[in-house]
């Protein structure tokens, strides 16, 4: 339920808060990562890193960089998982890896989906009782979903569940043409829920694919949009509830649910869905209990057209890959969402093993017209009982304390923790770079800790990027000027990291690259270089360019010129990278590999 029982920090000395320790993790892109603390260690990720920190110095306990075995299909990782002294997290090339916690050594390393096809795992898993859950993502690429269940001390297999059902799998019948089921998506991409008293796992499916064609997929297109209820010991189906059949606005739910009881006694999971609803669902009935909009909400029951229609949430909008959080006193559910809106146009898919699969194209609204929202529900009811409007999009973590706090960060760079019961701002700070990851708390030989993420470069990326950054803080004496102290700060730097097979193509993009080389199109630039900056971009780009929330790189009519001109001084929902992000070298080098897309 993401609530913390720590007292010691409140309303009413939070102003007190100061930075403790910040450490840059030493891999530029994005930080997705929700940290996780044990005993003194704390474990966080990057795409290629995992990393053991002193939980109250920053200071480097053990690093372990994965070099892909394949090309990475969207560099991204939400976190790790912890059981029995192992560290158990997904890959951007779809493997799945236990480390030894107390050195980072590989106990085993198995590949559990196919990179080739899409297929990739950037869900943080969860670990219990000698299993290791996860799912994989890749909706967007035209994977068939599954979540799986894996041995913790071999890695082996135990069972599988696929989220999208054929033959006579139930809810094969939902795919009114059969074949569109087995490229239609149904990815998990953000984290799960684990009941352990019941023995259920709560797995929350993503969008249906192709991605805004609803009309060459008819049928509800179960189990794509739906929490999904499976026994943790086989992977049975127990029972689902689903949000959106059919869905054409790639508003899927992608993060972890939450479960809660009501005053009265209702067993509940609340769903914090991208279609800019919290839903709240009765676990006996599976029945909805109340859903409540917890953003801007336009033309929800439409269908993207040829000419293309305006909606919101866009498909970057609502709650993405952080769920509610739930304090139980108050009876009150807490929700971080994104009010961005968008233009969706439908046309004929054309699915690409391996390419992202689209029926024409998503448009954003410029980044200006993006912001955020943090919502206060009566859990009964659904009520709303306070909001805060962020000045950008609310990605981040949200987390509730018995000291009477809420705490999460937004994509300016913005750390909050606001008084629980008014929603008055009780403490900000900007920590330098935008927070979409984990906004947490633990205590550590009796002394409590907030530590959030800061800096993330790819998609959704607003003003603030930042190099990815772990902050931790603390409060600092009485009567001293908390937020802007950081005399006495810890400010570390771990070495920079450098991936090889980042991208498809490594061959030919040399050829290209070569090419342009001897027509003297380009100054010389590496390969490896340009690839390696992609890194940043191919979450909006995809990995060979071929388009998603970004634009399509393989159909630019931009030469090289024109190319380098636009990541210096782009238009539209693009970020400014350069100068803070890239220097010139950099953006020579991605340009030049940007031309290799080309056909």
């Amino acid at each position: 339920d993401r609530s913390s029982p720590l007292t010691e920090i409140t309303a009413a000395n939070v102003r007190r808060l100061r930075p403790v320790c910040r450490v840059k993790l030493g891999e530029e892109g994005s930080l997705h990562s929700g940290p996780v603390v044990i005993g003194d260690t704390l474990l966080i990720t990057t795409v290629h890193t995992t990393v053991a920190l002193n939980a109250t110095t920053c200071a480097t306990i053990w690093r372990f960089v994965d070099q892909p075995q394949k090309a990475d299909v969207n560099p991204v990782n939400r976190g790790v998982a912890y059981l029995d002294g192992r560290i158990f997290r997904g890959t951007a090339d779809g493997r799945l890896m236990a480390l030894s916690s107390d050195s980072g050594r590989v106990l085993w390393d198995i590949q559990a989906g196919n990179p080739d096809v899409g297929e990739f795992l950037s869900s943080a898993p969860v670990a219990w009782h000698g299993l290791v859950f996860i799912g994989l993502a890749g909706s967007d690429w035209g994977v068939r979903g599954r979540v799986m269940a894996f041995d913790a001390k071999s890695g082996q297999e135990k069972w599988r569940f696929w989220t999208v059902p054929t033959g006579k799998e139930r809810g094969a019948e939902t795919w009114t043409i059969p074949a569109t089921a087995a490229h239609g998506g149904g990815g998990t991409w953000s984290s799960y829920t684990l009941d352990t008293l019941a023995n259920e796992i709560f797995v929350p499916v993503g969008n249906p694919a192709p991605d805004w064609e609803p009309r060459s997929r008819p049928g509800d297109n179960l189990f794509t949009n739906s929490v999904v209820v499976l026994d943790a010991g086989s992977g049975a189906l127990k029972w689902w509830y689903q949000l959106t059949p059919n869905d054409g606005f790639d508003l899927d739910l992608g993060a972890a649910p939450m479960l809660y009881s009501t005053a009265g006694g209702d067993a509940r999971v609340a769903l914090a869905s991208k279609d800019g609803h919290l839903y709240s669902i009765d676990r006996g009935t599976h029945k909805l209990a109340f859903k409540t909009a917890v953003t801007t909400v336009k033309a929800e029951a439409a269908k993207p057209t040829k000419a293309g229609i305006h909606a919101c949430p866009g498909s970057n909008g609502g709650t993405e890959w952080n769920g509610p959080a739930f304090d139980a006193a108050t009876q009150t559910i807490f929700v971080g969402a994104v009010d961005w809106c968008g233009i969706f146009k439908s046309g004929p898919p054309k699915f690409v093993p391996g390419g992202m699969y689209f029926g024409t194209l998503f448009m954003s609204t410029a980044t200006d017209t993006a912001s955020g929202w943090l919502t206060a529900l009566d859990a009964g009811h659904g009520t709303v009982r306070w909001k805060f409007h962020a000045p950008a999009p609310i990605v981040a973590g949200v987390t509730h304390t018995a000291g009477g706090l809420v705490l999460t960060g937004d994509l300016k760079g913005n750390l909050y923790a606001f008084d629980q019961a008014t929603g008055k701002v009780a403490y900000h700070t900007n920590l330098g770079g935008s927070v979409a990851g984990g906004v947490m708390t633990y205590a550590v030989g009796g002394k409590q800790y907030v530590a959030a993420t800061a800096g993330n470069v790819g998609r959704m990326t607003f003003g603030a990027l930042g190099s990815p950054t772990l902050v931790v803080l603390a409060l600092g004496p009485a009567g001293q000027a908390a937020a802007g102290d950081s005399a006495s700060e810890a400010q570390l730097a771990l070495p920079p990291v450098t991936v090889g097979h980042l991208l498809p193509g490594t061959a030919a993009a040399v050829a290209a690259v070569d090419s342009l080389k001897q027509s003297g199109a380009t100054p010389p630039v590496s390969t490896a270089a340009g690839a390696q900056v992609f890194q940043i971009c191919a979450a909006c780009h995809g990995a060979h360019g071929e388009g998603g929330a970004g634009a399509n790189l393989q159909t630019s009519k931009k030469d090289l010129a024109g190319v380098t001109a636009y990541i210096k001084n782009p238009t539209g929902s693009m970020p400014h990278l350069y100068p803070s992000a890239l220097n010139d070298d950099q953006v020579t080098a991605v340009a030049a590999y940007v031309m290799t897309f080309r056909h």
